[in-house]
């Protein structure tokens, strides 16, 4: 590239107007506007996403970041990157045609899917078909176990279930835990498995372990009162944060003020719709972006994304931005071309994810591991005066 990608990251240029996908309702196809693209000489990049659906807010938060590092990138004269995402509605039936559609345009290199389990429904035909994926959200296991080219920018579930327990031990935020999560969604049940078998390690007493599932998901009366009930002077929350804004209103409304921890799906809730945010006020979370963060790539961006879709970005935005610069510079290392087969890129991508080091938006000195899992530190966040303050 004509720039090293560490000044990119330093000092990005405001590209004129951005492709935006946010008003869209099928697939995107943004970044393929321009000579390069036209002419065959950009890197083909898809993924299938939420686009429409209850999910969309994921969805065209991962189009939209993603859809500004290619632009910045594009803009540098280099490595010319063309964008392409379908519309999978949160669906495994609908993401596996949706990935055949992707692979008909050409895709040689894979966002994988924005949710578990579309994600998990195509990476097998990922894993046979040889093409590289980075998903910035699928954070289930089962998405990259079993499969050498299954990579993730997100912590998987696992790992923020365990990291959740061990902060609130070590910075005892609270002596009786409850927890309320989803038995229906692999990312609920993930965080929470892990953080029961850890919190045991760490000495935290569970006195209350409820759960809900889609159909349930706007009552959540009887898991506040047995919380209530058993002195919960703190419920943990795995899950997103539609649900969670759900809970904090009730628990408000019936009295009920304890500690909430939270995690990297309920980054966002202070822009739900008809949501009073002055009730996240304390809430804490682990996250690996913070969008008041002041350091130059920051603001940068949320300046760019704010212009372009006239709101704050998420971490499912940071975290696709962070994809595709990540894809960026393994591309550049490894002296690959646009002319090259999704075959090909393959093993030089796996060999390049599982050596090298990056530096993003949600983390510095990110490594991956050959499992497919990244290795970065969250950041424990507290709602505070409607903005995110690091604890």
């Amino acid at each position: 590239m004509k720039k090293s990608l560490s000044m990119l990251l330093a000092g990005l240029m405001l590209v004129g107007t951005l492709a935006g996908c946010g008003g869209n309702t099928g697939s995107t196809d943004n970044a393929g506007t321009d000579d390069s693209s036209a002419s065959g000489a950009a890197f083909k990049i898809g993924g299938t996403s939420p686009l429409t659906g209850d999910a969309a807010i994921y969805g065209n938060a991962v189009a939209r970041g993603a859809q500004i590092a290619a632009d910045e990138i594009n803009a540098q004269g280099g490595i010319q990157i063309e964008l392409k995402f379908e519309d999978d509605e949160n669906n495994t039936e609908k993401a596996v045609n949706a990935y055949n559609n992707l692979k008909d345009w050409g895709m040689q290199l894979s966002l994988g899917s924005v949710t578990s389990k579309p994600c998990e429904a195509i990476s097998t035909d990922i894993n046979t078909d040889r093409i590289f994926a980075l998903t910035p959200s699928a954070s289930s296991v089962a998405t990259t176990e079993g499969k050498d080219n299954m990579f993730q920018m997100c912590f998987a579930d696992p790992n923020q279930g365990t990291a959740s327990a061990d902060y609130i031990a070590d910075q005892k935020l609270g002596t009786k835990i409850a927890i309320i999560w989803k038995n229906d969604d692999v990312y609920s049940t993930g965080i929470h498995d892990k953080f029961v078998a850890e919190a045991q390690t760490k000495g935290l007493e569970i006195v209350s372990d409820t759960t809900f599932t889609d159909a349930s998901a706007t009552d959540f009366s009887v898991q506040l009162n047995d919380a209530k009930d058993k002195g919960a002077d703190l419920v943990f929350l795995p899950m997103y944060y539609t649900p969670a804004s759900l809970i904090l209103t009730q628990a408000n409304s019936m009295g009920y003020a304890p500690k909430f921890f939270g995690v990297d799906g309920m980054d966002g809730i202070l822009g739900v719709e008809n949501f009073d945010t002055s009730l996240a006020e304390g809430v804490m979370l682990l996250t690996p972006f913070n969008a008041d963060a002041t350091d130059e790539k920051t603001v940068s961006f949320v300046n760019k994304y704010k212009e372009a879709y006239g709101e704050v970005p998420n971490q499912f935005a940071a975290d696709a931005y962070d994809c595709i610069y990540a894809y960026a510079q393994a591309l550049e290392a490894t002296g690959a071309t646009p002319d090259m087969s999704a075959e090909d890129l393959c093993p030089l991508m796996i060999e390049q994810f599982t050596s090298m080091t990056f530096n993003g938006l949600t983390g510095e000195n990110m490594t991956w591991d050959t499992t497919g899992a990244v290795s970065k530190t969250p950041k424990g966040m507290v709602i505070q005066n409607g903005a995110y303050v690091g604890m």
